[in-house]
């Protein structure tokens, strides 16, 4: 299987709020564990760009790491080594993946995580990631405290996204819902203006 992708020419965006916002790649992991710390490696990587509140561009890619995946990891997203087979490299996915991000602003659901998977697999291939960032999950937070918890699933619902016809914990498809909260979150009135 080849990495599945939109790519859309990158657009430089100058320090202004609206220009970023209209440059912003929205993206999830799935990974063999929980550190990269510990020999955990991305898996799977899915993304959507975005200019406004429109999705311009796809990007999603098993990687066969030939690292062993951890049963605890595999029970969340499903995701077998035996998947991973044939798969595209690292060097193919995370080559491409950079070329589909350029210097957007990304987004993510619990993005330290993410970043942290994200940035030791780019200097594994000695690529540097200087992109901003922005969590929803810290986003959400601010926005509507009043939430029971800030998981993914839960904000999702609170905002009307839903996961109908997608599969939960799988990278793009949860991209796709983080979108959708991203959007919500950029018509709230407590959306920070400083994010």
């Amino acid at each position: 299987m080849s990495v599945r992708s939109s790519i859309i020419t990158p657009q430089f965006f100058n320090t202004s709020a609206k220009a970023e916002m209209n440059n912003i790649v929205i993206f999830d992991t799935e990974t063999s564990g929980l550190s990269p710390k510990t020999g955990h490696r991305i898996i799977e990587i899915g993304a959507v760009a975005m200019s406004g509140s429109e999705i311009t561009g796809e990007f999603q890619s098993l990687i066969d790491t030939d690292c062993e995946i951890s049963w605890r990891a595999t029970n969340v997203h499903g995701i077998t080594n035996r998947m991973l087979k044939g798969e595209p490299s690292p060097f193919q996915v995370f080559t491409d993946f950079r070329d589909f991000i350029g210097a957007a602003t990304l987004v993510a659901h619990n993005a330290p995580f993410d970043l942290r998977f994200l940035e030791f697999e780019f200097a594994a291939l000695g690529f540097r990631l200087t992109n901003r960032s922005h969590c929803t999950l810290r986003l959400s937070r601010k926005i509507w405290p009043q939430l029971e918890n800030h998981k993914l699933d839960t904000v999702a619902r609170h905002v009307g996204a839903s996961f109908d016809g997608l599969q939960q914990h799988r990278a793009l498809d949860d991209a796709k819902v983080t979108a959708e909260i991203w959007r919500q979150m950029l018509m709230h009135k407590n959306f920070p203006l400083a994010v």
